[in-house]
């Protein structure tokens, strides 16, 4: 699988993905196109995409979603895999994905693909991690992302299959890596729910919070996961009370706003 085989585009988005770029694009070598669209990379992540032979498109950020509804209008092949960055395709995946398209059966408009998410050097399999799946697999002119800040998912009618394989998504590297995207989910997270008509009250955080952490670490066995399962679980509910602590912050806001002068 060294050489472009199957008429099939990868689509990538990036920004400052230097550590992960190269994995992720060369694990999908048997791919006639991989293209990625970067919103700003100031490091090496165009240099090792086209290094790669990937075309590399810039587009401006606006969100996940968008940003990757409109590199799917640019793939030049029907069938799409989507990829982020820190995501690469193991050798049983990539042999079921060729078979897939190369077996003559026809081809559903999307495929779930289940998710092996890594934390800290280590595949977590319970907590609710181990059942990540994701619609990555798609018809170029049939699949479009719902307008969501986090958490954006194809939407595509009726029941998909899912593939055997699973990605591999090395999604947490280092406290330091992963911290920036935490600031981000929050705040993103925070203004879908306000968007969605969801307010907060002080006590809110801590709830959700200390809610998110009993689901993961005992209702989801995240215990059976060890050190990693607990740090992971209290980690969660971290993300998820700041979460809420943004959107009790634009609640008091508006209370203000709506106060009478």
């Amino acid at each position: 699988m060294s050489s472009p085989v199957l008429p099939l585009s990868v689509l990538v988005t990036t920004r400052d993905e230097e550590e992960t770029i190269a994995t992720c694009l060369d694990s999908v070598n048997f791919a006639a196109e991989r293209l990625v669209v970067d919103s700003g990379s100031t490091d090496r992540t165009v240099a090792l995409a086209r290094e790669r032979g990937a075309r590399v498109l810039a587009h401006p950020y606006e969100s996940p979603a968008r940003q990757k509804n409109w590199g799917l209008a640019q793939c030049r092949f029907e069938r799409v895999l989507i990829l982020d960055a820190d995501e690469w395709v193991p050798g049983p995946l990539a042999e079921e994905i060729i078979g897939l398209l190369t077996g003559g059966r026809p081809l559903a408009d999307g495929y779930w693909i289940g998710r092996e998410n890594v934390f800290l050097g280590r595949v977590m399999r319970h907590g609710g991690w181990e059942s990540d799946r994701v619609i990555r697999l798609v018809h170029r002119d049939r699949a479009r992302y719902d307008d969501r800040m986090v958490h954006e998912e194809i939407d595509l009618p009726g029941p998909l299959p899912q593939l055997r394989h699973c990605l591999r998504h090395e999604t947490f590297r280092s406290f330091d890596q992963y911290w920036p995207k935490v600031d981000r989910y929050a705040r993103w997270g925070a203004e879908d729910a306000w968007r969605r008509g969801r307010r907060a009250r002080s006590v809110t955080p801590l709830l959700r919070g200390g809610f998110t952490f009993a689901k993961m670490y005992l209702l989801r066995r995240g215990f059976l996961d060890g050190g990693h399962g607990l740090v992971l679980a209290a980690f969660s509910a971290m993300t998820t009370f700041l979460k809420y602590a943004r959107l009790w912050e634009r609640t008091l806001a508006e209370r203000e706003a709506d106060r009478p002068r």
